[in-house]
């Protein structure tokens, strides 16, 4: 399967999900409460099996988080970025892929250590570097007056 076709057939298999193909890599843009559905989906549909993520971050955009997922299928040798959008600044959450690819598992905990998004149904969702008061320093309004270094 070559990229163009990748993007059609995303575009037939997913109507509720944007296809954009402007980009380094197909982005396919998930409604929040349709990730799991859609992972599912990618892994387990036999022309795509996207067996494997690479990685998975997530962006503050003040307004709004968005997490992002590199997943590769190694059958059809294609990579593919998902993106999902996280309006609750207050109590932010997604579900979780941990259950689709074991390898989201430390990622989402990364996420949560640093971004505060919690990932429902992950098995240890827990801090992975930082106390559990300290707060979430990749958002763009973290401020840390205490232990700020003075030069």
């Amino acid at each position: 399967m070559q990229r163009e076709d990748l993007t059609d057939f995303l575009k037939k298999q997913f109507p509720d999900c944007t296809v954009r193909e402007d980009t380094q890599y197909p982005e396919l843009i998930i409604p929040a409460e349709k990730i799991s559905e859609v992972a599912t989906a990618l892994k387990t549909i036999n022309e795509l099996e996207f067996d494997y993520l690479i990685s998975l971050t997530a962006v503050d955009y003040k307004d709004k988080f968005t997490v992002v997922y590199h997943v590769e299928s190694t059958k059809i040798r294609l990579l593919l970025v998902l993106k999902t959008d996280v309006t609750d600044r207050v109590n932010p959450s997604v579900d979780t892929v941990s259950t689709i690819w074991p390898t989201a598992g430390p990622h989402e905990r990364e996420v949560f250590d640093l971004f505060g998004i919690k990932f429902n149904g992950h098995a240890d969702l827990r801090r992975l570097f930082l106390e559990d008061d300290y707060g979430f320093p990749l958002r763009k309004d973290f401020k840390d007056e205490n232990r700020m270094l003075t030069l």
